[in-house]
C-alpha cells in the first residue's frame, strides 16, 4: 500500500493518453520530454519540463523528503483527531523532526492542515483531470471508477479527512473549492456535455453524474468501517475490491448509456 500521499502515479499512463519519465525525487517526472503532469497534480498544471532542468541537489531531495514525512505524520493525527485534537508537537516527533523544523516548513497549525487538505485534493482529483474529449465517454468513465476506488483503497485516512472538513463546512478550504476546484468541474462538465450532444452519452445532467462518481466510490473509504460490518470485508480484499469495482461500473455505466 503506498504512504499517504505516495500514489504510484504510473499507473495512470496505462489508462490515459499521457506518459509519465522515471520515477525520481521530487515527483517523479522525467526531463527529456513535456510530459502530461498537469493531468496528475495540482502542482504541476500548465508545466512542460525542459531538457535543460537541473537535476534535483542533495539537500533538495532532503527537503522534499522531510516536507513529506511532516504532512504524512499530519494526515494519521489530522484523520484520527481533526485540527483541534492534534498537536503539532505529536507530528513533529513522529515525523522525526524537531517543531522549530517543522514550523521551518509550515508556519503554523492552520498552515499545515490547508497543506495536508490540498495534497488530498490532489489526489482526489487526479483521475477526473485527466478525463478528455477524444476519449471513449464509457471506456473513460469506467477507468476512472476503478482509478477512483484505487485511491479509496489506498487512502482511506485521506478520503475520511476530506469528508470531515466538508461535513465541517469547508472552513479552510473554501477557496480552492470555489476557485480550482468549481473551474476542474466546470471543465469537465462540458467534456461530459459534448459526449451527450454527439449522442455518445445518454442525457444526464453532468454535475450529478461526477457526484454520483464521487459518491459510490469514496463511500467504501469514508463508510470503511460500516461496509467492514456488514460485509465482513474491505477494499483491501482483492476478490471484494474487483466486486466493488464491476458493479459500480455497472450500475452507473448502464445508466449513462445510449440505448
Amino acid at each position: 500500500m503506498n504512504g499517504p500521499f505516495r500514489t504510484d502515479w504510473s499507473k495512470f499512463a496505462a489508462h490515459f493518453p499521457c506518459r509519465l519519465g522515471k520515477k525520481g525525487a521530487g515527483g517523479g517526472l522525467g526531463r527529456a520530454e513535456a510530459l502530461c503532469y498537469d493531468a496528475l497534480t495540482q502542482e504541476g498544471r500548465g508545466n512542460r519540463v525542459k531538457t535543460d532542468e537541473k537535476k534535483p541537489t542533495r539537500r533538495s531531495r532532503a527537503v522534499a523528503a522531510k516536507r513529506a514525512a511532516i504532512l504524512e505524520a499530519a494526515l494519521t493525527f489530522f484523520s484520527q483527531f481533526g485540527i483541534h485534537g492534534t498537536s503539532l508537537d505529536k507530528v513533529a516527533e513522529r515525523a522525526d523532526v524537531s517543531k522549530t523544523n517543522l514550523l521551518y516548513y509550515f508556519p503554523s497549525k492552520e498552515a499545515l492542515y490547508v497543506a495536508v487538505l490540498k495534497q488530498i485534493l490532489d489526489v482526489w482529483l487526479a483521475p477526473l483531470r485527466a478525463l478528455a474529449h477524444d476519449q471513449d465517454p464509457l471506456v473513460a468513465i469506467r477507468r476512472y471508477i476503478r482509478l477512483k476506488l484505487e485511491v479509496s483503497r489506498d487512502h482511506p485516512q485521506a478520503s475520511r479527512l476530506f469528508c470531515l472538513e466538508m461535513l465541517q463546512g469547508a472552513p479552510l478550504l473554501k477557496g480552492e473549492l470555489a476557485g480550482d476546484l468549481k473551474q476542474l468541474v466546470d471543465d469537465k462538465a462540458a467534456i461530459i456535455e459534448r459526449w451527450i450532444d454527439e449522442g455518445r452519452l445518454a442525457g444526464v445532467q453532468p454535475q450529478h453524474l461526477i457526484f454520483m462518481l464521487w459518491a459510490t466510490t469514496q463511500h467504501y473509504a469514508d463508510f470503511a468501517s460500516q461496509v467492514e460490518a456488514i460485509t465482513g470485508q474491505t477494499l483491501n480484499d482483492p476478490e471484494f475490491f474487483d466486486q466493488a469495482v464491476n458493479n459500480v461500473q455497472r450500475m452507473i455505466i448502464e445508466g449513462i448509456r445510449v440505448r
